[in-house]
């Protein structure tokens, strides 16, 4: 199917995207289009117009200073996915964006526009959560920022209000005694996450002092697996696994996804098993510097 008419208009600003989205009616942002463009080809959106902020040299990019590294909203999967630094500072994130789509949809899908997106089977959601990521947006009134814990609302559904705009992601590094890890079962047909898990430990002494962990896949958005990372308190880094069991304990199991891909029993079975294998992955990789 192709796209209905529409009026294009190119930002040259974060500013001047957020005027256009003010003087525009029916205005879509677009950037990697990996979002926008097929639920245009389908129907399921028809805006008058669409702002083109992929070209916006403020919004891409990751720098590494201090204790946090910063992704610009434009910045590919692709980028994160093959960054070293960010490798070993948020493995979380790095392996996330690596697990997304293939080569091409890599090379041009954002970190902006998948979060902004919030679609409950993407892989950055859990990843991010797990990451203790902080969501920047520009509005009318200036910079808001977003802790991603408030975040995540429901399907399709964030805290970014209409008139503001997504521009970077800012991620705490790990140090030395932190390991996390992403895993995911991909749909046979789409690639997207049946389930997707993401890990992060914080340990002290071959103990497990805190955790986050998240899931996509399971629920309509993103969320926290918070009886697991009750469970891990406490426990020896080789025993993490055993936690995995508590995936489904804080999460209402009646409103797990349940479509033609995967039943909600079928969804339950693997959000535990893989829970269990993200686990052991980021206890792996407690004070080991992480690789490609």
């Amino acid at each position: 199917m192709y796209p209905g008419e529409f009026d294009y208009h190119r930002a040259e600003s974060v500013e001047h995207a957020l005027e256009l989205l003010a003087d525009l009616d029916d205005a879509e942002l677009l950037s990697g289009g990996h979002s926008l463009l097929p639920t245009m080809k389908t129907g399921l959106a028809d805006p008058d117009a669409v702002v083109d902020i992929g070209h916006i040299d403020a919004m891409t990019g990751i720098d590494h200073s201090g204790d946090t590294t910063t992704i610009g909203a434009n910045t590919t999967y692709a980028e994160i996915a093959d960054d070293d630094t960010l490798w070993d500072s948020v493995t979380v994130l790095a392996e996330a964006a690596g697990e997304i789509g293939d080569v091409q949809v890599r090379n041009a899908g954002t970190i902006g526009g998948n979060i902004a997106h919030a679609d409950p089977a993407s892989d950055l959601p859990a990843a991010a959560l797990a990451a203790d990521a902080t969501l920047v947006a520009h509005g009318p009134d200036g910079e808001r920022e977003i802790d991603v814990d408030d975040y995540f609302i429901a399907m399709y559904m964030t805290d970014l209000a209409e008139d503001e705009l997504l521009t970077r992601v800012e991620v705490p590094h790990q140090g030395p005694e932190v390991g996390s890890a992403y895993v995911k079962k991909p749909s046979p047909s789409s690639g997207y996450a049946l389930i997707g898990v993401a890990a992060t430990l914080y340990t002290d002494g071959g103990t497990v002092a805190s955790a986050r962990v998240a899931a996509n896949g399971a629920m309509d958005h993103g969320v926290r697996l918070t009886a697991v990372e009750d469970a891990l308190e406490g426990m020896s880094v080789d025993d993490v696994g055993d936690a995995g069991e508590h995936a489904g304990d804080s999460l209402d199991t009646s409103m797990f996804m349940d479509d033609i891909q995967a039943s909600a029993e079928f969804r339950a079975q693997l959000l535990e098993a893989y829970t269990e294998r993200a686990l052991e992955r980021a206890a792996d990789r407690v004070g080991v510097a992480a690789t490609v």
